[in-house]
């Protein structure tokens, strides 16, 4: 009932699991990608143990990586592990589709067809997994038997991995005595934390997105309230989130302030749950997939005043909605591999790409000149644009909305692309005349985290507003970060800097308390302007 009152599609908060709506933070990322490399590496051996607190996407992660999984691989999985060793047998065994007629009840005969299979699998190269979650809910006994699966082998590999998701308490159940000998077939370990409180900000303005939201309604005490009652648990994030949504439809509120969002958390948590701070666990010992970016930065010599020479009509986004077309180019999803020879074979001037970025905001190709380092000035004629470039992270930029050029590393060169939209997994590119989707891992593998773009606001914000100063621009600041304004002529006083602090953390930005490029197109978002893509189809 509360949609139509805060422009939204759908309710951004549910509980229910839904694959577009999911958002992987760093430690989810790493956790993905140790899950699979438990696949990849299936010839290993041993077990891969991944463990977290209930809530905070364990379930989920294991529904990603059934999407992801490599074509040679088979998987049985097991979501009911409250069986005997007889039942977990014939459960692996349906699982990957093995007849078992006339074998059931016996284990000797089971562990027989099962070895069948895993050997002609082998032949044929295939990688088979187990994954058993709710781990820690496996009696003693069952947990012998799976680790006796890990005695199939040949030769010189094991012919089954097995993935372990559960609980902490798995963790305890592990370190017992008896099961020792299975502790030590551990290979990798993962434990899945909360979220930390920028990483609260960033979910709930992802969900806020996914749902059709443009004006994010909870201002940044109310996010670090939603972070300490929640303890950064996506699960309960959620509920209190929709809750809170719910009091200020109720009482009118288009802003959602802390004392709602503590009147939410009474009502929906339980009595006995404590304010929990973020806990700051460090991440176990796994396999990371962190790319390490050397962080070289190109100059080319091109000349300083180069008009953009407008092109045929593209992509053009609208402004609320996301990126749309007359005539929607063919989008390619491709693997790394294919990634990096397309940006290879790419233009090393960022001409091209910035000819795309300004048919993205309808404007001429004279209305900027480029710079040698690939950024832009506008010309007299179009005050009221705005060039920004730097070094940030892309999630910060995904959160300010707006399509940017990223120039990535191509061999000796780089290739300037344009970003159109991304999920959790994977970034819309325009690269030269082809549109594609690449995972997010492969993307950073090519960038450094330099960007360059443009946006739409006053012309006074032309200078940067500093701390002391006063003007149109501070004007401005005052009115964007101040309900009710200051009088006119108002100096950037420690309030101001203080309210400037808040949207910065707010929107994953250094809180320096300086108005920056970065800051002052966060707080002209909501201006017309082309938008993101935020779920990639």
């Amino acid at each position: 009932m509360y949609l139509a009152y805060y422009g939204l599609r759908e309710p951004p908060f549910s509980i229910t699991p839904d694959p577009r709506f999911v958002f992987l933070s760093e430690r989810h990322r790493d956790a993905l990608a140790h899950l699979l490399f438990g696949i990849d590496k299936g010839g290993g051996g041993g077990f891969v143990q991944l463990t977290g607190e209930v809530g905070t996407g364990k379930t989920t992660l294991s529904r990603l990586l059934l999407e992801q999984l490599p074509e040679n691989a088979r998987i049985a999985l097991v979501l009911n592990p409250r069986q005997n060793a007889i039942e977990l047998l014939e459960t692996v065994c349906e699982e990957l589709r093995i007849d078992i007629d006339g074998k059931r009840g016996s284990a000797k005969a089971l562990i027989d067809a099962l070895n069948s299979y895993l050997l002609d699998a082998y032949a044929q190269g295939l990688r088979v997994v187990v994954l058993i979650d709710e781990a820690q809910s496996l009696p003693a006994d069952t947990l012998e038997q799976v680790r006796l699966l890990t005695n199939l082998e040949t030769h010189n590999q094991k012919l089954l991995q097995i993935l372990l998701l559960g609980q902490p308490e798995l963790r305890d159940l592990l370190a017992r005595p008896d099961l020792r000998q299975l502790a030590q077939r551990i290979t990798a370990r993962f434990h899945l934390s909360p979220l930390d409180e920028r990483e609260t900000a960033a979910y709930l303005r992802h969900r806020w997105r996914i749902a059709g939201g443009s004006r994010f309604p909870f201002n940044a005490k109310a996010v670090r309230r939603v972070h300490a009652r929640s303890g950064g648990v996506p699960r309960l994030i959620n509920v209190i989130a929709e809750r809170a949504l719910l009091a200020g439809y109720a009482r009118d509120a288009v802003s959602i302030d802390a004392r709602l969002v503590d009147a939410a958390a009474r009502e929906v948590l339980p009595p006995s749950h404590p304010r929990r701070p973020h806990p700051g666990l460090a991440i176990a010992a796994g396999v990371g997939v962190a790319v390490l970016v050397a962080g070289a930065w190109w100059w080319h010599p091109w000349s300083t005043a180069t008009p953009v020479a407008p092109a045929a009509p593209a992509l053009v986004a609208t402004p609320n909605h996301g990126t749309t077309t007359a005539t929607r180019p063919r989008v390619e999803r491709i693997d790394p591999a294919t990634f990096a020879g397309l940006l290879d074979s790419a233009g090393a001037t960022p001409v091209a790409g910035w000819q795309q970025l300004l048919q993205q905001w309808s404007l001429p190709g004279d209305a900027i000149t480029l710079a040698q380092d690939g950024g832009c000035t506008p010309t007299n004629g179009h005050p009221e644009l705005h060039c920004v470039q730097g070094s940030t992270r892309l999630d910060t930029l995904l959160a300010l909305d707006r399509p940017v050029l990223l120039p990535l590393h191509a061999g000796a060169a780089d290739a300037w692309v344009l970003l159109l939209g991304a999920d959790t997994r994977a970034a819309r590119l325009r690269i030269g005349t082809h549109t594609v989707d690449v995972d997010r891992t492969a993307l950073q593998a090519h960038w450094d985290g330099r960007y360059a773009g443009l946006w739409r606001g006053p012309d006074a914000l032309s200078q940067t507003p500093m701390p002391g100063s006063s003007g149109p621009a501070v004007d401005w600041l005052w009115q964007r970060l101040a309900s009710p304004p200051p009088a006119a002529g108002t100096p950037y006083n420690a309030s101001l800097r203080n309210a400037v602090r808040e949207l910065q953390g707010a929107r994953g930005l250094p809180t320096d308390g300086i108005a920056g490029s970065l800051t002052l197109m966060a707080l002209a978002n909501d201006l017309p302007g082309p938008r993101l893509l935020r779920v990639l189809e």
